[in-house]
């Protein structure tokens, strides 16, 4: 059931792990290779993948090469969204492919990929067909982000906000499908990608959206998953039923879960983007959730 696991998210971005606070870092260094010793411990094959970057930076991979972390994970994962949020050109991908393999030999997929509908449903169209064409057998994974469009209703997990023009407002429009279900443009080549590309869905906790995503998923020819198994709905109440019914969903995908978010309670400061007070208590999430789903 359970592919790969990756440590975190995004760490180079500060939506997802300060480093203002971790400066070199140092900490979020440390606290990866407790979490990859623990899930080895668990599954010594279970592959290990360090958090998808974003920005896609060969520096950072360096600094976390010196910092061990590197030979502590079997993959490197990059994020790329040309046509929404990066400085460069979706035709680039090549390029920033080879900026990773610059620096290191480990294997690479890009674990999120996505074009939002924000201004056009013809742009993000026009972004899926070309991202295929550009990643196809380049990378062993590529994930799509993503299914579904984010409730409205919802916050997005960033700190942009109004003061970066649209940048906040896309990350409501990045699905396939629409909030209420029904489908953009786009969605009708992707079975026709299937099963090169896979899907980044993230389920929040109690998500509605569970059962439905499923369904589309099989229709899609979807083989390959990435989603979340968040440290801080660990805390929640109920948090064990809500893990269960989530994993139990998803046993017909091959399914890269990635452990992240720090509980505020558990954190130098209340945000889920805090280095932890204790980075065993990670690392300890980490190998339950494997021995428990993997």
């Amino acid at each position: 059931m359970i592919e790969a696991v990756m440590i975190w998210n995004e760490p180079n971005n500060l939506s997802h792990w300060d480093f203002q606070m971790d400066p070199g870092w140092k900490q979020f260094a440390m606290m990866t290779r407790m979490a990859a010793s623990a899930i080895r411990a668990e599954r010594p094959s279970l592959p290990k993948v360090l958090g998808g970057i974003s920005p896609i930076d060969p520096n950072f991979i360096r600094t976390m090469a010196s910092e061990g972390v590197v030979d502590a994970v079997d993959v490197i994962a990059v994020h790329g969204f040309p046509l929404d949020w990066n400085h460069w050109q979706i035709h680039e991908w090549p390029d920033k492919l080879a900026e990773i393999r610059a620096v290191t030999d480990k294997r690479l997929w890009v674990s999120e990929v996505g074009v939002s509908t924000f201004g056009a449903e013809e742009v993000q169209e026009f972004g899926l067909v070309r991202t295929a064409e550009l990643l196809r057998g380049k990378v062993e994974r590529i994930h799509w982000y993503s299914l579904y469009d984010l409730p409205r209703a919802w916050p997005a997990t960033t700190r942009h906000r109004e003061a970066e023009g649209s940048s906040y407002y896309r990350h409501f429009y990045m699905g396939l499908l629409r909030e209420d279900g029904t489908p953009k443009r786009a969605l009708k080549h992707f079975h026709t990608l299937t099963p090169d590309l896979g899907i980044c869905q993230w389920f929040h906790f109690e998500d509605h959206r569970l059962e439905p995503a499923v369904k589309w998923l099989r229709e899609l020819g979807v083989k390959h998953l990435r989603t979340g198994l968040s440290w801080a709905d660990s805390h929640r109440p109920n948090w064990e039923q809500w893990f269960d019914k989530q994993m139990k969903a998803l046993e017909g995908f091959e399914t890269t879960i990635t452990f992240c978010f720090t509980p505020g309670s558990r954190g130098q400061r209340d945000d889920h983007t805090s280095p932890p007070k204790d980075p065993a208590e990670f690392a300890d999430f980490c190998a339950r959730m494997v021995r428990r789903y993997a």
